[in-house]
């Protein structure tokens, strides 16, 4: 409102005052030639002439002292307005999606226009800008507005990013700025097949007896939602801190309970970003395993979680430093601690007991380091990592848990690329591999003596995607985990060892299809046909078909 009441100020009296000037100098003074002329032929009456044009000019020059006081109030109030602008295009600095660099760009515009209005000139040059000695005519008249024009055409677009970043901002109790962001997504599936959860399903089981083969749902439990927020600059470093939520933390006991997910907590760090170098401490992704297949049918978990796709919100201390080697080609290296957890069941729902890895006394560790180039506009990288983590599971027995990782990027040309991961360890149920299992029990669990031996696996995907076009892409993925079963067979039955799934899975294979279309940068539209066919050690194996149409908008 300051900007556009200024603006139209400023104009009002710019124009109102070069418009007055222009007629006085145009009417009035060939009105007194036309008195003087006059009075040649009738001397009776020059006496009364003078006197009519001295009342004229002193008119005239009360015009004037009041158009140079409207001008010097017009250059008051455009001062203000531009200090005005200052202070909020600093308020905006930085924001989100390149809206300070269209205000910060449209500001400077602003200012360049202003700059012959808003100094202090001298009265000379005030003469000459506002009616030259040469102007009498519409020419000038029509270039002051037009300036004026120009002026208000750009102040406009600044209210209107103003108003649109007012719109858009968070209010925080501190002054930082914060930013949402998630995704607003609905699922609507037909499953063939059992599975172990019907809207996404990680691994495949045996249809129940007497029930159908065939099922269909739709959930908006994966939606998820986001506050990021910008902190200070400590000693030179950029701190933020994000955390993010979805709705698939569970159902409330009540009727249609499957519709009211309970809220849970996905990832919540804080981040202090240098120019080379990064600390992020807080519940974070799997920084030795990065890359995830490419589908909006499953966020709860990554896609193909339980099927070669190591993955995990894990608390985590991690330091991340970059290196460029040419300018192009970079190196970055990985390292950190992590909550030592074994994909365990809480014991209670309220109160929070050691787990194996926890009772170990000591973090699991990870490092990762990769280079990177772009290709085609794309990255070109390759990863490799290592993960580390002692267990113990209660009377003295130990497993040592590890892995080795490798990931990989590679754009074949500009429209395909090929991403993926392999892995191979013992002891990473933690980390999603051997569908959740990290030990198998060669006797009952209930014993002391009973003997445990960390389950060997190894795994991996791969993606090949296809840009059709800016707006829609294709994805093809395969993926499989597999758990060596003679690490099983004659040490664990299934009586020890079922738990929850009722039998030990020594192999989890998946593929998926889907194609990704993005009308707008915010709305995505999705189709996936996804296959799992899971082998138990000592049962047959099942497989599920899943279609899966998805529709979200991002913010």
């Amino acid at each position: 409102m300051l900007q556009e009441d200024g603006v139209k100020r400023f104009k009002c009296s710019a124009i109102c005052g070069a418009a007055w000037a222009a007629t006085a100098f145009v009417v009035f003074i060939p009105f007194a030639r036309a008195q003087v002329d006059a009075g040649s032929g009738a001397s009776g009456d020059t006496t009364s002439a003078v006197r009519d044009l001295q009342e004229q000019v002193h008119q005239l020059r009360d015009l004037v002292e009041e158009m140079r006081a409207e001008n010097a109030q017009s250059r008051s109030e455009m001062q203000k307005l531009r200090q005005d602008l200052e202070a909020t295009r600093a308020l905006l600095e930085k924001p989100a999606n390149g809206t300070g660099e269209q205000v910060a760009a449209a500001s400077n515009a602003t200012s360049s226009a202003t700059t012959g209005t808003s100094a202090e000139p001298s009265p000379t040059n005030q003469t000459t800008e506002r009616v030259p000695a040469s102007c009498a005519q519409l020419p000038c008249y029509s270039s002051l507005s037009a300036r004026v024009q120009k002026l208000e055409e750009s102040t406009s677009l600044i209210g209107s990013k103003i108003d649109e970043q007012y719109q858009t901002k968070v209010e925080t109790a501190s002054k930082y700025r914060a930013r949402l962001h998630g995704i607003v997504l609905m699922n609507a599936f037909r499953n063939v097949g059992g599975s172990d959860d019907l809207d996404f399903p990680d691994y495949a089981q045996p249809v129940a007896a007497g029930s159908p083969l065939a099922t269909m749902g739709a959930t908006m439990r994966q939606s998820e939602l986001g506050l990021e927020i910008f902190g200070p600059t400590l000693a030179g470093a950029k701190t933020s801190a994000d955390v993010q939520f979805d709705f698939a933390g569970g159902f409330p006991a009540t009727g249609n309970g499957v519709d009211f997910g309970i809220v849970r907590l996905q990832t919540a760090y804080v981040r202090a970003d240098w120019d080379q170098t990064s600390i992020v401490a807080g519940q974070d992704s799997l920084f030795v395993s990065p890359l995830s297949p490419t589908s909006f049918a499953s966020l709860a978990t990554p896609a193909f979680a339980f099927a070669g796709n190591l993955w995990g919100w894990t608390p985590q201390l991690r330091v991340e430093h970059r290196f460029a080697l040419t300018d192009e080609q970079n190196v970055t290296v990985q390292a950190g601690v992590l909550d030592n957890l074994d994909w365990e069941y809480p014991a209670n729902s309220f109160f929070r007991s050691a787990q194996a890895g926890e009772m170990s006394g000591q973090p699991a560790y990870g490092l990762r380091t990769a280079w990177s180039r772009p290709v085609y506009s794309h990255p070109l990288s390759f990863g490799v990592a290592g993960y580390y983590g002692k267990q113990d599971w209660t009377w003295s027995r130990f497993v040592d848990a590890w892995s080795g990782m490798a990931d990989w990027q590679i754009p074949i040309v500009s429209r395909l690329s090929l991403s993926g991961e392999f892995y191979r360890g013992r002891g990473i149920g933690g980390l999603g591999a051997a569908i959740g299992t990290s030990i198998v029990y060669g006797g009952s669990p209930s014993y002391a003596y009973t003997p445990i031996r960390g389950l060997d696996t190894a795994g991996g995907w791969t993606q090949l995607k296809f840009q059709l076009t800016p707006k829609i892409e294709l994805n093809g993925v395969v993926a499989e985990d597999d758990a060596f079963t003679a690490d099983i067979r004659g040490f664990a039955t299934d009586q020890n060892n079922g738990g929850t799934m009722g039998s030990i899975l020594g192999r989890n294979r998946g593929a998926l299809g889907n194609v990704v279309f993005r009308p707008r940068s915010d709305l995505l539209l999705s189709a996936e046909l996804r296959r799992l066919r899971t082998f138990p050690v000592y049962t047959s194996s099942s497989a599920t078909n899943q279609v899966n149409l998805s529709m979200g908008i991002l913010f």
